[in-house]
């Protein structure tokens, strides 16, 4: 099992930050465009700056949607279910579900027989932190690309409620 900790700045105007391993070096840079035309798009590359996935938001589109790109490639779309009740989450491509609580950022990813990812957030912490266990054989940057496609639909969610509720 590999262990990753990402740790989001807080007031940023742009997405900007490291994802370490358990021994605390610097494994992936994730960064956002400022601005874009097609929706939101996050960057992730390895220690040595060379991009290895991207995760895109698709508009125009009913529910939540967004694909992952590992190597120029799609490999994974995230798609929000319609739910009365609590966020349910699909992957399609490798056909992962997420099962918890995506709002409290504590879930499992699971392809029905196995977990492939747990996230837990730390709750006592400036920002977001969030530690990411990803099971043996699993790809590490499609898992992590997964991990911040569902938090970027949840933080979409909030921002939306956030404004509905202001005068």
């Amino acid at each position: 099992m590999s262990r990753l900790y990402m740790k989001q700045q807080v007031f940023s105007l742009v997405d900007k930050f490291t994802v370490k391993n358990e021994y605390e070096e610097d494994c992936y840079r994730v960064h956002s465009d400022f601005i874009t035309l097609g929706g939101k798009k996050l960057h992730i590359e390895d220690a040595s700056g060379n991009e290895v996935a991207m995760v895109q938001q698709k508009l125009l589109s009913f529910r939540p949607r967004f694909f992952v790109y590992v190597d120029g490639v799609e490999v994974a779309e995230i798609v929000k279910r319609i739910s009365f009740f609590k966020a349910s989450y699909y992957v399609d491509g490798p056909g992962w579900e997420v099962i918890g609580s995506v709002m409290d950022h504590d879930y499992t990813i699971s392809d029905g027989r196995y977990d492939i990812v747990d996230l837990h957030k730390a709750w006592l912490s400036w920002g977001d932190s969030y530690e990411i266990d990803i099971a043996d054989g699993i790809d590490e940057v499609m898992a992590l690309a997964v991990v911040l496609a569902i938090d970027c639909v949840q933080a979409d969610q909030d921002s939306s409620t956030m404004m509905a509720g202001m005068p």
